[in-house]
């Protein structure tokens, strides 16, 4: 107890210190940034018609950067690194468990692509969750599911045991997956939403990067030690991840403010605002936006099957397309089998394949960092619209190469067309969906609407995980990525014809949006 209590009280200090930073440039730079949205408008506009230039309150002084609601943003998103870790270890740990456990293709194909169908069940259900128990504490349930996921792996002596272990697993990956970036976007200021709500998908690419070093880390150990201490590897993260978001994450407030509870949605917002009149301000808003959801009964028509509002619709529908897309490109595919692509350019050695893999989560996580950084200056819109295009150019460069005879020249432009590829993925499409989804979603719908998106997001990466090895054989592997190519073409006309901007507008102010 006193261990624990002398925690507390540290966490306490930090949190108070960093709650009360400011940073004197950042007003500048937020005013150069109003300056710049002004001056930029006009041109959005001309390439999106039905873009609003979003509302401006001139009596408003720029918002300062607030460290609390970065730390409780990515609290919550760092549980999705067990996501990408998990996902991504059968790449590497695959070659060794073929030897070590005599694993077939179709084994292999299940084990690596059934975590997304698993999904579905945990992901559906964390809507419901994180309405019922809360943001948080839905957050550390998934945490829970993951050590017992990640222990059994390792344990795992069988086909059928390792089956049921990445089940586990991914009841922890399915609530953290839908949950991150609700809290997220729920706990940040429209003026960082952007930054904030694309950190689940970092901590996703962190995740995949550190699977890769893993899989290259252990690969020289004794065959039946290897594999396992690669799953091993991942059993701490989530204790200390529960134990951080227990004793230093506070409750989302529109959670709160939804449940009543609005003295302790106040309490939250004083302290992830920049200034009183700020949290007072979105208080307002998320109140007034739970009564109107109450009173029109968006959440009881997602349960019922009721025709909803035509906004409402539409938001659903292009929630669901954009995680449609998101999949249909072909991500996972290469997250999951960009060893058996290098080999097929010519790379024959497992430890030159390893290496490159390395190389391709680098780049995944090093470029989602643009993202981030640009999403709250230059809009979403235009970085997906950038995003996809690029993926289409990339995908069709990187289905000629395969087409061509293997040599070094060949060998070479394969990888630089894959790189390429997960770069242009990494800027847009990859950390800016779960951002969109979240965001444009009403209070009410939120959670829910969410759960049924990235239901929709992990089906289409199942179906395509678990088909890619006999699909490759099928029609080649070169085929595979044509038709991928085509998805992210499609991907880039829906974003134009369908995706209005959103960025500075608060998350109460999507429904109007989507109503113009």
């Amino acid at each position: 107890m006193l261990t624990l209590t002398g925690l507390q009280d540290i966490i306490r200090i930090v949190l108070h210190l960093s709650s009360v930073l400011t940073c004197d440039k950042s007003r500048n730079q937020q005013a150069m940034g109003t300056t710049e949205q002004r001056h930029g408008a006009a041109d959005i506009s001309i390439a999106a018609p039905l873009l609003p230039t979003p509302a401006m309150d001139p009596a408003q002084e720029p918002p300062r950067r607030n460290v609390f609601a970065f730390i409780c943003a990515t609290l919550a998103s760092m549980t999705t690194i067990l996501m990408g870790y998990n996902l991504a270890l059968m790449s590497g740990a695959e070659l060794f468990m073929r030897e070590d456990l005599g694993l077939t293709d179709e084994q292999v194909e299940v084990l690596s692509g059934s975590m997304n169908l698993f999904m579905l069940a945990s992901i559906l259900a964390a809507g419901w969750a994180a309405d019922a128990i809360g943001r948080r504490g839905t957050i550390v349930l998934a945490n829970a599911f993951l050590i017992a996921g990640a222990l059994a792996m390792s344990l795992g002596g069988s086909y059928a045991v390792l089956l049921a272990a990445r089940f586990v697993t991914s009841v922890g990956v399915g609530f953290a997956v839908v949950v991150a970036p609700v809290y997220a976007a729920e706990i940040a200021p429209a003026s960082a939403r952007g930054m904030l709500s694309s950190l689940p998908e970092i901590f996703v690419n962190a995740g995949i990067l550190l699977s890769y070093i893993s899989n290259y880390a252990f690969a020289g150990l004794p065959l039946p030690l290897g594999w396992r201490a690669m799953f091993a590897a991942g059993v701490a993260p989530p204790v200390l991840l529960a134990a951080g978001v227990v004793l230093a994450m506070p409750e989302s407030p529109r959670w709160l403010a939804m449940r009543g509870r609005d003295g302790e949605a106040e309490a939250v917002l004083s302290r992830t605002s920049g200034s009183p009149a700020e949290a007072g301000h979105r208080l307002r808003e998320i109140k007034q936006d739970a009564v109107a959801a109450e009173g029109d009964g968006a959440g009881r028509d997602l349960l019922a099957g009721a025709s909803p509002p035509v906004m409402i619709r539409r938001i659903l529908t292009d929630v669901i397309a954009l995680q449609f897309f998101h999949q249909a490109s072909g991500i996972d595919i290469i997250v999951l089998y960009s060893p058996l692509v290098f080999k097929q350019a010519g790379i024959s050695s497992n430890t030159s394949v390893l290496a490159a893999t390395v190389a391709v989560g680098a780049v995944k996580t090093g470029f989602i960092l643009v993202a981030t950084l640009f999403s709250d200056r230059v809009g979403r819109r235009p970085l997906l619209l950038g995003s996809t295009a690029g993926m289409a150019v990339a995908l069709t460069s990187l289905a000629i190469t395969l087409l061509c005879a293997a040599s070094v020249t060949t060998t070479a432009a394969c990888v630089a067309c894959l790189l390429a590829y997960v770069a242009a993925f990494s800027v847009g499409i990859g950390p800016l969906t779960q951002t969109y989804s979240a965001e444009i979603l009403p209070l009410r719908l939120r959670a829910r609407g969410t759960s049924l998106g990235t239901a929709v997001n992990r089906l289409t990466c199942g179906v395509l995980s678990m088909t890619f090895i006999s699909l490759a054989d099928y029609i080649s592997m070169a085929g595979c990525f044509f038709l991928y190519a085509g998805a992210a073409a499609a991907a880039c006309v829906f974003v134009y014809l369908r995706l209005p901007e959103t960025r500075g507008r608060s998350l109460e102010d999507m429904v109007q949006l989507f109503s113009m």
